[in-house]
């Protein structure tokens, strides 16, 4: 699986999570089934809101395929506040098989950022890492 990262702004600059350890943090949480009406950032924009541009076809394409591609079986990431940390792709597979709900994790308490003040193009990318078991 590729590196990924969860961005959100904050008053300390642009905070980022790397997915792979919020997936490990959260692996014993308990499930729960979440209506996709009640996650906002269906109706938000949400890719490309850490860059000042617009995202290009390419890029909308490469989404396209990992939305198609992804799997169902993990659950979705959200943060103590509801918000997705890590799953947008599986949840966009769910709203156009027509689902209602989504299995996901919740924080009670977010983990401390991986990195404060560091922009997408500045972080570590390393190809190849493994998906936690």
């Amino acid at each position: 699986m590729r590196t990924q990262y969860y961005f959100r702004r904050s008053a300390a600059g642009l905070c980022a999570w790397n997915v792979h350890r919020l997936i490990e943090i959260s692996r014993g949480f308990a499930r729960e089934r979440v209506p996709l009406s009640a996650i906002r950032e269906i109706d938000e924009p949400h890719w490309g809101h850490e860059r000042s541009e617009q995202l290009t076809c390419r890029e909308i394409a490469e989404h396209t395929r990992l939305i198609l591609d992804c799997d169902l079986a993990y659950p979705v990431i959200l943060s103590r506040e509801g918000r997705v940390m890590d799953g947008m792709h599986r949840i966009l597979k769910a709203l156009l098989e027509g689902l209602e709900e989504i299995e996901t994790v919740r924080f009670a308490r977010d983990p401390e950022p991986d990195y404060v003040g560091v922009g997408p193009d500045d972080l570590p990318y390393p190809d190849d890492v493994p998906i936690p078991e």
